[in-house]
């Protein structure tokens, strides 16, 4: 692990505004990719961010700059800033911008299309108005529309189509711009233009701009609730603390508390960052780190997590991680890793909408040149319109939404179930699994011994035999000892003292309790004495993959007794989700093949992969991979991190502390196994919808691009006015954000 922290320095990542489409994504990276030392760089039109490994961050500042955006450095550490904070800002000035634009373009509107739809009107107006003077207002509402809140098209537009590099923004320049200029030259130089083709457009520059704004600004809304599971994270984090230094107690920000703090809790309060208790008891609402309901017992020495809330008592605790280490401040980062991250569907994307906008340029300059060759009088105006149509209906901002937005939905929610996918690509490569492999130990399992069976022999009370074998281990420092004593103390029998104490390594120990002969242990260490008063019992354990200990009081056999792992109490139904979710399920335990395969029926697993040392885990998970299958695998506990990084998808399921979460590609909190079904579900909802946003986006264009063009016209006479394009081009992009936001209502399972 550490080697690799020496080798790659952390990633830069820079916040850039400036961005409205995918083909903006694709020119920020190309930019990027060019600058001496950068390895790789992944560009978030959704979280207006990019994340590059390798480069000076100058000269990245510099790259982003050149190519007509603003780049800001931000601290590996930093924060987590609030998305809806800068999307907020933005849709207030889009806000404003539509205000002013919907003003201004309102009475053209009506003057204009009035008189197309009600005859009278028109006369009526060229009664009272000469023909002159109403275009020149027309040409001062539309030059205020188009250069003052729709000025952002122009001034993004025309320069990355000069540095041959168009994009969105140039579409909408080009054609406003084309629209407004022919219009302009027939109001100021009508002998510039047959006769014929005096027409002028420019409520439909005017309407265009409005309409794309309203877009934008009904986009920046939607996007501002995107990051609401972000916000919802980072409200939980408390804002003070009250520490004692020097013997006094103060209440001081949160920012300023120090490993090693003593810090006071009382009941309602908030805990202010991660730690140990030193004094006092307490319940504690943990439900935001494990979606567990009902408060946690803790008491001195238990670890309690920042952002978690006291529900009753008082307690002191020690501070062991504070600031960007703490459990809460981990998970919004990873949040935003992955939100911040791409799915390979993206990259394909991004490949199509770098040709996609010079290709839109040629067909929109082919189509005028048709219609002025071919076309019916006036040719120069039907050539103009229908190029401007092309322009403004292929936009293709929805298509760079697609695939962000889904994930930003989608890694917020699987946050709010207790899901954090540490790499975005998760997402798409869990979708893609056809197993599931489960390490038994801990995760399928508690991980820990307790007392499963007592069978008592003839003349035998089950309780009588309890407290004395109980006694008998109460000595002995083996796990199967403790699990005794736990059944014993739990079952609230008294323990009598111990006289003599003998242990038998491997084999068993004797003991006088109270005055009698206990011995505990294996067929060997009680090898005079007739077992077979347990044949039956001894079969149906081992069909259980159960193999007893005995215990024999006074030389006559007492009991048979069973010490195993019991198995979670969630996992035969996640088994069973899976296997309904049409995934075959494997398990990878050390055990020996008999106990594996027991436990393996009990819970309905597929394959089993028995005796694997903690070592040969990678080869377990090859030994799966057969047949090309993709491999997810489910583990906890430290030896699982060489396995959990040979997954296909490593999923960690722990409480967010262990080494095996930095190998893990998905990370389930609360150790609840049902987060597995969770994560699959996720993952599966957020392609669909990836897909849904990608087939309304693309499709939309290739359907569309041809109607605006004119391919309907020869037959059926249908043309595609600008304005209709610039209003469902607006549509298209509120559609893939608002479809996004389904996500948000994805159900989950809880054990």
């Amino acid at each position: 692990m550490h080697q690799n922290v020496h080798n790659h320095p952390a990633p830069t990542t820079l916040d850039i505004t400036g961005m409205t489409c995918a083909s903006c994504v694709s020119r920020v990276e190309k930019a990027l990719l060019k600058v001496p030392g950068v390895e790789t760089v992944s560009v978030n039109l959704a979280t207006e961010r990019a994340t590059i490994s390798g480069g000076e961050p100058d000269a990245l500042l510099k790259a982003v700059e050149k190519v007509g955006y603003k780049g800001s450095l931000r601290a590996p550490d930093a924060p987590a800033h609030d998305h809806g904070h800068h999307h907020d800002e933005d849709a207030a000035i889009l806000r404003r911008d539509v205000i002013v634009a919907t003003i201004l373009t309102l009475p053209l509107f009506v003057l204009e299309m009035g008189g197309h739809i009600y005859e009278p009107f028109h006369h009526w107006l060229m009664g009272i108005v000469p023909l002159q003077w109403l275009y020149i207002s027309y040409f001062l509402l539309t030059t205020a529309v188009l250069f003052v809140p729709g000025w952002r098209f122009f001034r993004i537009g025309f320069p990355a189509l000069f540095r041959g590099a168009p994009e969105m923004n140039s579409l909408v320049a080009l054609g406003a711009g084309a629209a407004w200029l022919y219009s302009t030259i027939v109001t100021f130089a009508p002998q510039l233009v047959p006769a014929e083709t005096r027409h002028v457009y420019f409520e439909a520059a005017a309407v265009i701009v409005t309409l794309i704004l309203v877009g934008r600004w009904l986009e920046a809304l939607a996007k501002g609730r995107t990051g609401e599971a972000i916000r919802q994270l980072m409200r939980q984090q408390a804002k003070t603390a009250r520490v004692e230094r020097d013997g006094e107690a103060s209440e001081i920000p949160v920012e300023q508390v120090r490993v090693g703090d003593i810090v006071l809790v009382r009941p309602g309060e908030k805990i202010a960052v991660d730690g140990d208790i030193v004094e006092g008891a307490s319940h504690i609402d943990e439900s935001m780190i494990s979606g567990e309901p009902l408060p946690v017992s803790k008491g001195v020495g238990a670890h309690v997590v920042g952002g978690t809330l006291n529900t009753s008592g008082a307690f002191r605790f020690r501070a062991t991680k504070v600031g960007a280490d703490t459990m809460l401040a981990q998970i919004i980062r990873m949040v935003e890793d992955a939100q911040a991250g791409k799915l390979p569907i993206q990259a394909v994307v991004d490949r199509i909408t770098a040709v996609f906008v010079p290709i839109v340029i040629a067909v929109a300059v082919l189509t005028a040149i048709v219609w002025f060759v071919l076309g019916p009088d006036p040719k120069l105006t039907y050539a103009l319109v229908n190029a401007v149509a092309v322009l403004i209906i292929a936009c293709p901002c929805a298509m760079g939404l697609a695939t962000p937005m889904s994930i930003m939905v989608g890694t917020g929610r699987a946050a709010q179930l207790g899901v954090l996918f540490r790499k975005s690509e998760a997402l798409q490569q869990l979708r893609d699994a056809k197993v599931v492999a489960f390490d038994k130990t801990g995760t399928l399992t508690a991980g820990k011994p307790v007392l499963t069976d007592l069978v008592p022999g003839e003349g035998f009370e089950h309780d009588e035999v309890l407290a004395l074998v109980a006694a008998a281990e109460s000595r002995s420092e083996h796990p199967t000892a403790n699990a005794i004593v736990a059944a014993a103390e739990q079952a609230g029998l008294a323990l009598l003292p111990v006289e003599h104490f003998h242990a038998e390594p491997g084999h068993g120990v004797t003991a006088m309790i109270g005055g009698r002969q206990v011995q505990v242990g294996s067929a060997r260490l009680l090898a005079g004495l007739d077992l077979s008063h347990f044949d039956a019992a001894v079969t149906r354990l081992a069909a259980e993959g159960k193999s007893p200990v005995f215990a024999a009081i006074d030389g006559k056999v007492a009991a048979a007794l069973v010490v195993a792992d019991t198995i979670k109490p969630t996992s035969k139904s996640v088994v069973d989700a899976l296997h309904t979710m049409g995934l075959k399920t494997a398990m990878i335990s050390g055990d020996n093949r008999r106990t594996a395969q027991a436990i393996a029926a009990q819970l309905g697993i597929d394959e089993v992969q028995a005796e694997v040392l903690p070592a040969d885990k990678v080869e377990a998970i090859k030994a799966l991979r057969q047949g090309n299958r993709i491999v997810a695998y489910v583990g906890d506990g430290i030896n699982d991190a060489p396995a959990l990084a040979e997954a296909d998808i490593g999923i960690a399921v722990g409480d967010g502390t262990d080494a095996a979460i930095e190998s893990a590609d998905v990370v389930l909190l609360g150790g609840d196994l049902a987060n597995v079904i969770n994560a699959l579900t996720i993952s599966r909802a957020t392609l669909k919808n990836i897909w849904e946003n990608l087939f309304w986006a693309f499709g939309y264009n290739a359907l569309l691009i041809p109607v605006a063009a004119g391919v309907l016209y020869p037959a059926f006479g249908i043309l595609l006015s600008p304005m209709i394009g610039a209003g469902a081009m607006a549509l298209s992009s509120v559609f893939v954000v608002v479809n996004a936001q389904r996500l948000r209502a994805v159900k989950g399972v809880s054990a």
